[in-house]
């Protein structure tokens, strides 16, 4: 890419941060201000400029270096190599430990990990290089504990037990005194607490909290899914006994507090399972020609206030969880699915964002406040969908309108297809100004009433899905710039720029089958982006090329400090239109609402420190989901153990390659030592391995045959055997 090219976030940080130690440990007698720092390391822009004195506050905060007079900082006299880092365990049961600010990660040796586990923070002493070999250390302590509860099997003895992890980068076993172990039976799945791990003891001692069931039975493998992230799977009592005893009625003297939206055309479009309506839109023509839209957004703060143990749940939860058969919700029902649901006929306390709107999809005006509406009419995406294919719905049993000037059917198929056609224009605008449109494909299984996969399906996004999804997006965008115009805290959704040396890895991937990108500069690399997502669509290729090209890109997260959404174009942008399953969108209604009120500016510490867990929340849930669909595609592949399948190489190791199926995109691993015409060689340069003897090349993106060899629910392994090449 350019070398004008805007640094990411993420690369600034790190380049700031390298630079203040490099002045400062050149002259590490010396004290130094910001402004002469700046000077040194050749920086003029304001952005950089303020990301310096904030770098400054953070090195100072963490001890790092030290202010030795006012805005005058100093290198901290060194005395020893200790750093503090993330530890990232391999299979192999050797570790790195990650360290924000040094070019490389420290390797671990298994002798010298001193009790860490995957995804703690520790404390590391890095040993002098020797022989131009990478960085090598000791963990000497335990800072901060990842988690501290694992799922296993129980193996029970006379007196004791121990349970043996399923987490492939838990490296021991617990031990469970007899005292401990709450009635679990030998090869019961458990959740177990750790507790100490004395000096000479080969494990940790732990304490059996959960009895999850017997493995592989549905409903065990399912709440060990949860249980692995630490998600719960119910709500307490008293949360259920506080929201069901909360007074959820339409009240008289709260609707004239709210623009009374309820005789205007309002509907919502939605999956045809959901229980939940979070969104509605409204329709109407006005006086001068113009289209006045609505979006409509369930008010959950109205009956989730501050300070209760309700909001306290929800916020430790921070988002619902979508498994692949059942949804863990934020929530308890008689919210989530009943008071702030917006189901047709029905009085609802909303939060809106209403647009006065053109021709041309031009926002003439605009206004954000608290409403009251009554959905007409409940939508499916499939519905909406006939409408807009059709010009016309001939449903009419379907549609029932009760009110107001629209009294036939025609007036709801003209605002669909109207709301359509404006939403078609703004998302050609978007594409045009930058924005990547991925519309990856979403596996989906049909499900006996017994849980068992019975045939896959793939999710697509169509014109309906589209229609709601602008005009989602429209809500998020403005109000945010409403927000982020005035300046005051709030609550951003932000979208780093891509990695470089990840686009360099998919720009080489995507040359195997005839794709490339244009890295020069951000338009072209977006241009090319939407181009390459729209020639793989349909191909045997296009899951891969998917998959690579998000992992590209950097992971939206929610903070403070806005610095736009690179994947959408925006420069402002929230989370305003989900609060059913999103504690972020809770907040920014709150603060939306404070500042319409007149409010005072609250302090940002206090929401950056909420948008860290919410991110962190979003991350656990998003894994635990993709886990669910893991093991659902082993379950389905269990009964399919006779065929042959034609896959596609979706990923290659030093210890076997990963294999797509094209028909159904469950993906299970051929393992090297599995392969018995040659010894194969890992090639990293070429995403291959290569036989010694033979040179025969599996490559990534090559088309193989495959048989299921062994499925294990338990751990959520699927391998395959090798039949061989597609030629």
């Amino acid at each position: 890419m350019s070398k004008k090219k805007k640094r990411s976030r993420s690369q600034r940080k790190n380049e700031i941060t390298k630079g203040i130690f490099t002045v400062l440990e050149k002259e590490p007698s010396k004290s130094f201000n910001y402004r002469q720092i700046a000077a040194k390391l050749g920086i003029t822009e304001t952005r950089d400029r303020n990301d310096l004195i904030k770098r400054l506050g953070q090195l100072k905060a963490g001890d790092r270096i030290v202010e030795v007079e006012r805005g005058k900082f100093q290198k901290k006299p060194s005395l020893n190599t200790y750093f503090e880092g993330k530890v990232d365990m391999t299979t192999t049961g050797n570790a790195y430990v990650v360290v924000e600010d040094l070019d490389e990660d420290i390797f671990v040796p298994f002798n010298r990990l001193n009790k860490a586990f995957h995804g703690d923070m520790v404390e590391v002493f890095l040993k002098p290089k020797r022989n131009g070999k990478k960085p090598e250390g000791e963990i000497s302590k335990v800072l901060e504990r990842k988690k501290s509860s694992f799922v296993g099997i129980v193996d029970k003895q006379k007196t004791f037990a121990f349970v043996r992890p399923t987490d492939g980068k838990m490296y021991t076993d617990i031990f469970i005194p007899k005292e401990k172990m709450k009635n679990a039976e030998d090869g019961d799945k458990v959740l177990v607490d750790i507790g100490l791990w004395p000096e000479d003891a080969d494990s940790p001692f732990g304490e059996i909290v959960q009895i999850l069931g017997k493995p592989g039975e549905h409903h065990t493998e399912i709440h060990s899914i949860l249980a692995d992230y630490g998600l719960p799977y119910e709500f307490p009592h008293e949360i259920e006994q506080y929201a069901n005893q909360m007074d959820t009625s339409i009240k008289s003297e709260e609707i004239k507090k709210r623009r009374d939206m309820r005789e205007v055309l309002t509907f919502t479009i939605d999956p045809k399972d959901a229980k939940d309506f979070d969104d509605a839109l409204s329709f109407q023509i006005l006086e001068n020609g113009n289209f006045e839209i609505g979006i409509h957004i369930a008010d959950v703060s109205h009956y989730l206030q501050s300070g209760t143990i309700l909001d306290d749940e929800a916020y430790e939860r921070a988002t619902s969880v979508y498994l692949v058969d059942r949804v863990v919700p934020m929530l308890p029902e008689i919210l989530s699915n009943n008071a702030c649901s917006l189901r047709p006929n029905e009085e609802k306390y909303t939060f809106s964002a209403i647009f006065e709107m053109n021709e041309k999809a031009q926002i003439i005006n605009q206004w954000f406040g608290r409403t009251v509406i009554n959905s007409n009419e409940r939508f499916a995406y499939e519905e909406a969908q006939h409408v807009i294919e059709t010009g016309k719905g001939d449903i009419p049993e379907k549609i029932s309108i009760r009110k107001g000037p629209y009294t036939v059917v025609n007036e709801v198929i003209e605002a669909i297809l109207c709301i359509d056609r404006l939403a078609k224009i703004m998302r050609q605008e978007r594409m045009d100004s930058g924005a990547i449109s991925f519309d990856k494909i979403e596996v989906k299984f049909n499900l006996t009433e017994e849980n068992e996969p019975e045939s896959v399906y793939f999710k697509e996004a169509k014109d309906a899905n589209k229609l709601i999804e602008e005009f989602m997006l429209l809500a998020n965008k403005k109000v945010a710039e409403f927000i982020g115009k005035q300046k005051k805290t709030f609550v951003y959704r932000i979208h780093d720029e891509p990695d470089e040396e990840k686009l360099l890895a998919l720009s080489g991937i995507i040359s195997r089958f005839g794709h490339s990108i244009d890295l020069r500069n951000r338009k072209n690399l977006n241009s090319s982006l939407n181009k390459l997502l729209q020639d793989v669509r349909g191909k045997k290729e296009q899951n891969l090329v998917d998959t690579l090209a998000i992992r590209s890109m950097s992971k939206a997260i929610y903070t403070t400090e806005n610095i736009g959404h690179y994947g959408l174009g925006f420069e402002y942008y929230t989370h305003f239109t989900s609060p059913i399953r999103r504690y972020p969108d809770v907040m920014v209604h709150r603060l939306l609402q404070h500042y319409l009120g007149g409010g005072k500016q609250p302090k940002e510490i206090v929401y950056e420190e909420k948008c860290k867990h919410s991110s962190d929340m979003e991350l656990l849930a998003a894994n635990a989901e993709r886990d669910s669909v893991k093991y659902m595609q082993i379950k389905f592949m269990e009964n399919h153990k006779d065929k042959e399948f034609l896959g596609v190489i979706s990923g290659v190791t030093e210890w076997g390659i990963y294999v797509e199926i094209i028909e159904n995109k469950c993906e299970g691993m051929v393992r090297i030592r599995d392969i018995k015409d040659d010894y194969y060689i890992f090639d990293e340069r070429q995403f291959a391995i290569i036989g010694e003897r033979r040179k025969r090349m599996y490559q990534l993106g090559d088309e193989v045959w495959v048989m299921v060899k062994d499925t294990d629910l338990v751990k959520r392994h699927l391998d395959f055997s090798l039949i061989g090449k597609n030629d």
